[in-house]
């Protein structure tokens, strides 16, 4: 496992946070991190969006709730600025609005701010690769909270996913792969499930995120849920 990002270089991080203790305490774990720099440190969303823009982070470690701008409207900010930087939330509970909005705002995951530093560590490299959500069992707990926003669906619902064209792009197999990443499986657990090599479950995954043309595994989790191919 690389602990740099994927052109070679340190993962990048810009610190986004209201309260100064949090964020050195956060630069303190980074720092003594090999192949992951802080290249910069904002203490609300507007400045965040204008650090993103000018710092070009690879991951932007977002607080949600900050005066002012606050991280959802942040968050949907630096994703429509397409310049690669990926979103991980930080949130006080694991069931929280605010995280579940900003999921939808197009961040990549989100992780506790009570996280030990090694999974603080573990969520940056992670999110910097996309090809892994951050605590995948507590993304679907917050979806299913919140399912009541979400179109009616059955789980399997083969209509409901025939209607959208970016599903009626998947195989079945692939179909069967992206329920199993809705509900939160990793990909040795899919391999054990459906009988596959992990490689090859790697294999499908890539080829479901371009085909649904989402940035990770989180963005392929939201739209199985807004297009009733999981359903409540």
């Amino acid at each position: 496992m690389t602990h740099e990002d994927q052109t070679g270089g340190p993962v990048r991080v810009l610190l986004v946070d209201d309260q100064a203790l949090m964020r050195m305490g956060f630069r303190m774990v980074l720092d003594a991190e090999d192949g992951i720099e802080v290249v910069g440190e904002a203490s609300d969303g507007a400045s965040a969006v204008r650090q993103a823009s000018v710092l070009r982070p690879d991951v932007v470690l977002m607080d949600v709730r900050m005066p002012g701008m606050n991280g959802i409207e942040a968050t949907e900010q630096v994703v429509a600025a397409a310049t690669g930087a990926r979103v991980l939330i930080l949130t006080t509970f694991d069931l929280d609005e605010y995280a579940f909005a900003a999921l939808r705002a197009g961040a990549s995951g989100f992780l506790l701010k009570d996280a030990r530093p090694a999974e603080l560590v573990t969520a940056i490299r992670a999110v910097s690769t996309g090809d892994a959500v951050v605590s995948p069992r507590v993304t679907r707990r917050m979806l299913e909270m919140f399912s009541d926003r979400l179109p009616d669906g059955h789980a399997g619902d083969g209509a409901a996913a025939a209607a959208d064209p970016r599903l009626a792009q998947l195989t079945a197999r692939e179909a069967e792969v992206l329920r199993t990443v809705a509900e939160g499986m990793s990909n040795a657990e899919i391999a054990e499930r459906l009988f596959l090599s992990e490689a090859t479950v790697k294999t499908h995954v890539g080829r479901i995120l371009a085909k649904l043309q989402v940035r990770d595994r989180v963005q392929a989790v939201v739209l199985a849920y807004e297009t009733g191919l999981v359903g409540r």
